[in-house]
């Protein structure tokens, strides 16, 4: 890069997981263009993730949902004017360097908005690749969490060191996440699981949560505390329903902040290929993922992260299950498999006071 950019835009809109993976991007920005200003591109659901970076000087949000809304419904006058009115503020900002960390059509159109002179993104098979002045591929060890995002920022010419992810908590949300562990009667340690994501195909299964709940209360003497959105609710009760004593719900009580302040404190995390289960990493907690129809990484950044995902002839199948239903991939994983993968990620880690 000829001249350090003063004025960084990352688009990144979506997904939870997704944003706090390319997280790890911004300390390398940050101390490789010190003095910059970074700002970062998302929906209005996703603030809470980033709200309170320390590498962050501003979010700006996209309202995405309002703009399909208004396509759908075919106003498309004021659906333009709303585009206009939004490219306006993006040019405001004067931006010299956008990083378009998602490669999709959407986000190359952004990019192109704020007509920034550098923008660079990731090559894919969405159009619009004339939209940004330089295009890279997602290069990198594609079996290690974010080597997309560290390959970005290899091509930036910047130094990566450890490229951990980059999360912060704010005093609001560790209050929030103290009250509600001590609604729950729970003062030492526990273990913070997130068994919901909006794909079937990604679940474990209710009966296996319950039972793994049971016995990690009998080995480790800590509860589980399940973590989700009000959509999970129903299936949460069912978990705990199954395993009184050792499982307990949060799930639909906190907002997605608070959830990463409860994750912040556990002892150890379990989760399957969910936002918050990728967070674990962020804050150094022991991880535990359990991956079937895809897997997005083998590894993390962290050595006391384990992966479980046996791998079959149809998998990664994605989006588009072969199996109707029985998902086989998601049923190799036994309860068994995953306490000894506790022990293994435990191990030499002193337990929380």
């Amino acid at each position: 890069m000829a001249q350090a950019p003063k004025n960084i835009l990352i688009v990144r809109p979506s997904a939870i997981g997704d944003i706090a993976m390319a997280s790890a991007i911004l300390p390398p920005l940050a101390q490789g263009f010190p003095g910059a200003r970074i700002t970062w591109l998302l929906e209005p659901s996703m603030r809470d993730i980033l709200a309170e970076n320390d590498c962050i000087d501003q979010l700006l949000i996209w309202p995405k949902a309002e703009w399909r809304k208004l396509s759908k419904e075919g106003h498309w006058v004021e659906l333009i004017r709303q585009v206009y009115a939004f490219r306006r503020t993006l040019r405001g900002e004067k931006f010299d360097l956008v990083l378009d960390a998602q490669g999709l059509f959407r986000s190359r159109f952004l990019s192109w908005l704020t007509g920034a002179p550098t923008r660079i993104g990731f090559e894919s098979k969405e159009p619009g690749r004339f939209l940004m002045t330089r295009v890279i591929s997602r290069g990198g060890d594609s079996d290690r969490m974010g080597s997309e995002y560290l390959h970005m920022m290899q091509e930036t010419g910047l130094e990566t060191g450890s490229f951990h992810q980059c999360l912060n908590i704010g005093n609001e949300d560790e209050i929030q996440a103290a009250k509600a562990l001590e609604t729950l009667l729970v003062k030492g340690p526990f273990i913070a699981a997130a068994p919901f994501t909006t794909r079937p195909q990604k679940h474990w299964f209710k009966e296996r949560w319950s039972d793994l709940g049971k016995q990690l209360k009998s080995e480790f003497g800590w509860p589980v505390i399940l973590l989700g959105g009000p959509a999970d609710q129903p299936a949460a009760n069912e978990i705990c329903t199954a395993a009184p004593d050792a499982i307990f719900s949060l799930a639909g009580e906190l907002s997605l902040s608070a959830s990463m302040a409860v994750l912040k404190r556990a002892a150890l995390v379990i989760g399957v290929d969910t936002g918050l289960t990728h967070m674990g990493p962020a804050f150094a907690r022991p991880t535990i993922a359990l991956f079937g129809a895809t897997c997005p990484y083998l590894r993390t950044s962290r050595s006391n992260t384990c992966v479980i995902y046996h791998k079959l002839a149809c998998s990664p199948c994605r989006r588009k299950p072969t199996c109707d239903g029985a998902y086989y991939c998601m049923q190799d994983i036994t309860v068994d498999e995953v306490v000894g993968a506790a022990h293994n990620v435990l191990q030499g880690v002193e337990s929380p006071a």
